[in-house]
């Protein structure tokens, strides 16, 4: 064996070496764009200090993107619809400038404050709220989004394995929370009990985005009970954005002609 040959045996198992501890390190972007980086380094005439910087910068950004990623999914978002791509130019009686103040603002995250959505089927409340949602995710806090069929539903059913404080605990964790579509169902005297406190225990804590086709003088046609109806409103009102939809019309025949 050839000096030289024993020479790249050992290059290559430091290669070997090196590639097992990135990976350890999951630092998965160094893994696969190894030789552009040094290639650009060389190009660029970059010192160690400068090479090592650009290597953590672009690591950064990776793991930013994954953990954003990762947010998305977990959120379980049915429709990634962003605000930049709502058709308000499809709804004039909406307030564009007020809907992007709040959104630019984003006050909601920061100050922990509802943002309540109230208006006809299909005029747009959802798309919306999940741009507002779709925002805090994109900024690094963790988010879901449910229906609220869906959500009082899994709360009944924890009441029979008894894992209602679990449940709670798992939705209170969340940094953004968007119910989607309240009033589509009658509800239990026990669902309307665990809903109400949830949204007590997110009060003033972590934001709750809304959306409902009724009004709040509606609710307790599903919620049949007025004291509790009426502590909910307030909860989740006080400190709280609420955008009234009720003259906006249906986008669904406007978007999809043919349906």
């Amino acid at each position: 064996m050839t000096k030289m040959t024993r020479m790249t045996k050992i290059q290559a198992s430091l290669d070997e070496e090196l590639t097992k501890t990135l990976k350890d390190l999951r630092l998965w972007g160094l893994v696969r764009h190894w030789d552009e980086y040094l290639t650009l380094a060389q190009e660029q005439d970059f010192s160690p200090v400068q090479l090592l910087r650009y290597v953590v910068e672009e690591e950064s950004k990776l793991h930013r993107d994954n953990a954003r990623r990762l947010r998305l999914k977990r959120a379980d978002i049915p429709e990634l619809f962003l605000m930049e791509t709502f058709p308000f130019e499809l709804q004039p009686k909406l307030d564009k400038k007020k809907i992007l103040s709040l959104y630019d603002g984003f006050d909601y995250m920061t100050q922990n404050r509802n943002c309540l959505w109230l208006g006809p089927t299909g005029c747009g409340k959802t798309g919306l709220a999940t741009g507002f949602l779709m925002q805090a995710i994109q900024r690094g806090y963790t988010g879901r989004f449910i229906r609220f069929p869906d959500l009082i539903g899994e709360l009944f059913r924890s009441v029979a394995d008894h894992s209602e404080a679990k449940v709670l605990k798992r939705y209170v964790s969340y940094d953004c929370l968007l119910v989607d579509e309240i009033g589509y169902v009658e509800t239990e005297p026990v669902q309307v009990g665990l809903f109400f406190t949830l949204m007590h225990q997110r009060h003033r804590r972590k934001p709750t985005l809304v959306t409902s086709n009724l009004g709040f003088s509606e609710w307790r046609t599903f919620l049949k009970n007025d004291h509790l109806t009426a502590a909910l409103i307030d909860r989740l009102t006080e400190n709280s954005h609420v955008i009234n939809m009720k003259h906006c019309v249906s986008l669904r025949p406007k978007l999809n002609p043919d349906s």
